[in-house]
């Protein structure tokens, strides 16, 4: 009876030991009271310069004492990289982009609408042969990999019966392709806004293939991990970016103004990318945007750039958390 008796206590001590650990253990993966905010912004989300520009976020967070500092993302493939590798929180790209990245694996969630652009199309130069893009056949064609004007030459292509195989992909980050493109070093380039815009205005390049419907939405994303520990911080910068989006739609003359200060781009090339191929209205992911960011899937998957056992409508369901609320008025 006292060796049962003595295994029963050990047995009752052990359990106890075990059930202390596990609430230690519970308190030590406890999320660490945050400290700081990283986010970025980009001259292809201008309601991140005025975000930035007026401190808003400052504003909000200091009476906490957390701190916010500020990544430039020189397209939506640095955004990714950074997200993917925890250097920022949140990060601005194109839906298509987003989504490309979780179908690799990158663990974030799509969680707000910045803009809706046209922020890419195929640009070649003033004096080039090249009408359409079936003309592209053989030819060097500047890209961003992991892009929206990547995705956009893709499918471009796809519909005059092409695939990259048919041109020669030549990897640039967007400003470098711009000024490939007009040094003559490519025969056209997948462009993005304000770059190609000033391309336009500066140096006569042209738009010879756009096509709106296929620029997918500017999206915000957030680290999953970030939204799971910080829910409320997450509803809080969202709060803060209807804000900025608001003030934008407002206030153009300030937006303008703003966005030269951070560019030091001339007049005409700003309000060419602002006044006729950026629209600030929307704020919330919704159906329009899920169509648009599912076709794009649907797109690359066709052209074997997606693998076809990868479920594209699945994997837009977990990248997209509408849950998050934004401000009614």
């Amino acid at each position: 009876m006292s060796r049962i008796s003595r295994r029963t206590a050990l047995g009752r001590v052990t359990a106890a030991v075990i059930a202390v650990s596990a609430l230690a253990s519970g308190t030590a993966f406890a999320a660490d009271p945050l400290k700081e905010i990283r986010i970025d912004w980009a001259t292809y989300n201008p309601v991140s310069m005025i975000l930035k520009q007026k401190g808003l976020l400052e504003k909000e967070f200091a009476k906490d004492g957390i701190n916010v500092v500020w990544v430039q993302s020189a397209g939506s493939n640095k955004a990714l990289e950074f997200l993917n590798a925890g250097s920022i929180d949140f990060g601005s790209t194109a839906g298509s982009a987003a989504l490309v990245a979780k179908i690799n694996g990158n663990p974030i969630k799509s969680v707000y609408v910045y803009s809706r652009p046209e922020w890419t199309a195929l640009v070649t130069g003033k004096d080039s042969k090249i009408a359409g893009v079936a003309d592209l056949k053989g030819k060097r064609v500047a890209v961003t990999r992991g892009t929206d004007p990547h995705i956009f030459l893709v499918r471009a292509l796809l519909g005059a019966g092409l695939s990259e195989k048919d041109i020669t992909p030549v990897l640039l980050q967007h400003a470098d392709g711009k000024t490939a493109l007009i040094r003559g070093d490519v025969d056209a380039w997948a462009g993005l806004d304000p770059m190609m815009a000033q391309a336009e205005v500066e140096d006569g390049a042209r738009l010879f293939y756009r096509k709106a419907d296929a620029n997918t939405w500017g999206i915000l994303n957030v680290r999953e991990q970030f939204l799971k520990d910080h829910p409320d911080t997450v509803r809080r910068v969202l709060a803060v970016y209807e804000e900025a989006r608001k003030y934008s739609l407002a206030n153009y003359d300030d937006l303008k103004k703003t966005f030269i200060a951070a560019t030091k781009l001339p007049d005409a090339v700003v309000d060419k990318q602002l006044k006729e191929r950026t629209e600030l209205t929307h704020s919330r992911i919704g159906a329009a945007q899920r169509e648009s960011i599912l076709a794009a899937g649907l797109a690359l998957q066709q052209a074997g750039v997606v693998a076809a056992t990868v479920d594209v409508k699945a994997t837009l369901d977990a990248l997209i958390d509408d849950q998050v609320p934004l401000p009614t008025n």
